[in-house]
């Protein structure tokens, strides 16, 4: 049997964020071109001479051209065993990347040399420098027009209050792109060929001391403008500090074009000796060392339907201490049972290995008959550990769904209810009223289209839906005997999730006030809450 110890400091799981558009897919597919996970890296946008991202495995991704649910894949490289979490960019799907983020034990962060820090970006950072693990800034697109290393180093370093090393240098951006200046190396990676991403390039190394071979190859002006920026960055710029790094408080930059697979490599091998092994997760306070015997891990992430063939649920579970081990008897805190985790899988986007064993850091995906939750933990029988729920936001939008095909209840109960289970949709009705329509809310808008095609393509029920007007919800706090007879406005709406827990549906704060006012005793709580 392989050593434990060996086995999980050889393991980095890290998920890669960004703006939509920035090239995080891009990337992602170039690091598993590097890795051999696959042959030949896709086109994300589809064309026509092109595959799919092989990390977008839902149809409606292919269709759109964007990342819409989290994806797992796994490779070896260079000695490591590499765990990717590839996570939507758009802000619609924003709720299913910050649970990913959870399970991963550094970041990296892809910026559009052009655009800089957008939204969406912000976000995710604010997640990452909560848990306070490694982020690592790959700028991407230098092969088009793109504004001032100076100024994006000056963005970040503003924006998200940490310091930044620049590892390597742009020479020049758009047609003028010539390479990198590596600041570890002392060298040049020049930038010769456009092939369309499909293989490793041909680099010329060359150190920054040689002006006349530097001159062959970027031209003097260029080269001039390189030895002065150098010698800036090198003065002025922050000291590279590795217990900073890990500590999240220093990202060591990268600049190059995944599209054109420039500077990924490079970059996949410095982050792989500057991040970190698998961290401690906490469990009562308490952290949880990876070493131990004991295996322990959480759910992130519930997905069915991901194989047309099996149409079944897939639990996505970080394993956080330990072995896992198939056929092992283990226990699921939250039901208080004991349970063998069937058919554990390794897993690469919508593909699947049966796996025997399994280590700290690893994401594996294992069947769920309905009985897991997003937060839930599994361990060893008598291992006391319980990991803290993952945060669930409040829905920002709602609509009423409702069936066309008044024969379809069940496959649409089925279909609305599974698709609720992975945290994607909240589902809520009214009581007492005899109503069949559901309750939909939302982080993103997005969100219902995703609902309405899955519901269409994976359960066979077309449905209408109608947009409601309702920005606020808060969970009744307090004990309340009869909630029908509370003093409400009259589009304040009363509603159940599927646990029987009783909300409040309000168009705006004021009514909120409202029956804050007109209900003495009345108290309301918001939504965040970990499940």
């Amino acid at each position: 049997m392989p050593d434990l110890s060996y086995e999980i400091n050889r393991r980095r799981t890290f998920a890669i964020i960004s703006h939509p558009d920035a090239g995080k897919t891009t990337l992602t597919e170039k690091l598993l071109l590097y890795g051999g996970a696959i042959q030949l890296a896709g086109s994300v946008k589809g064309k026509a001479s092109a595959r799919h991202a092989v990390s977008d495995w839902m149809e409606l991704e292919k269709q759109r051209g964007i990342s819409i649910t989290s994806s797992v894949m796994q490779f070896e490289y260079n000695g490591y065993c590499i765990n990717i979490l590839d996570t939507p960019g758009h802000q619609d799907f924003s709720e299913d990347t910050y649970r990913t983020l959870m399970a991963a034990d550094s970041a990296v962060m892809v910026i559009d040399a052009a655009k800089g820090i957008e939204p969406q970006t912000r976000k995710l950072f604010k997640i990452c420098a909560m848990r306070h693990i490694p982020i690592f800034t790959f700028i991407n697109k230098l092969d088009r027009e793109a504004r001032s290393p100076y100024d994006l180093l000056e963005e970040l370093e503003k924006e998200f209050g940490i310091g930044t090393y620049p590892m390597n240098w742009p020479i020049g951006c758009g047609r003028e792109f010539k390479g990198v200046y590596d600041r570890e190396k002392r060298e040049i990676l020049a930038f010769q060929e456009f092939h369309s991403g499909q293989n490793r390039i041909s680099s010329v190394e060359v150190e920054l001391s040689d002006t006349a071979l530097l001159d062959e190859l970027i031209g003097p002006r260029l080269r001039q403008t390189l030895e002065d920026d150098v010698e800036l960055v090198d003065g002025a710029g922050y000291e590279f500090d590795l217990e900073a790094v890990r500590s999240g408080l220093l990202s060591p930059v990268f600049f190059g074009s995944a599209l054109n697979n420039f500077g990924v490599e490079r970059f996949l091998q410095c982050f792989l000796e500057m991040t970190v092994p698998p961290l401690p997760r906490e469990s009562g306070g308490e952290p949880v060392d990876p070493l131990t015997n004991g295996f322990s891990a959480f759910v992130f992430k519930i997905q069915a339907n991901m194989n047309k063939a099996h149409r079944d649920r897939i639990a996505f579970m970080r394993i956080c201490s330990g072995r896992f081990e198939r056929e092992r008897e283990y226990f699921h805190v939250q039901e208080g049972k004991a349970l063998r985790l069937s058919q554990p899988q390794q897993l690469m986007a919508s593909d699947r290995a049966i796996i025997d064993e399994a280590y700290a850091g690893d994401i594996i995906g294992v069947f769920d008959p309905g009985i897991f939750s997003i937060g839930d933990t599994v361990c060893e029988k008598n291992a006391q550990i319980r990991y803290a729920g993952i945060p669930s936001f409040a829905p920002e939008h709602f609509a009423s769904v409702e069936r066309i095909d008044t024969m379809k209840r069940k496959q649409f109960e089925k279909g609305i209810t599974q698709i609720a289970q992975e945290g994607a949709i909240q589902i809520f009705h009214e009581p007492h009223t005899g109503v069949e329509e559901v309750l939909v809310g939302v982080v993103g808008v997005l969100q219902f289209e995703v609902l309405e095609y899955r519901l269409k393509t994976e359960y066979g029920v077309d449905v209408r839906r109608r947009t409601l007007p309702y920005e606020q919800i808060r969970w009744i706090a307090s004990e309340q005997s009869d909630i029908g007879a509370l003093n409400l406005t009259s589009d304040t709406r009363w509603v159940q999730d599927f646990r029987g827990n009783n909300l409040l549906l309000f168009t705006s704060s004021w009514c909120v006030d409202w029956a804050l006012q007109k209900n003495p005793g009345l108290e309301l709580r918001e939504f965040n809450r970990n499940d």
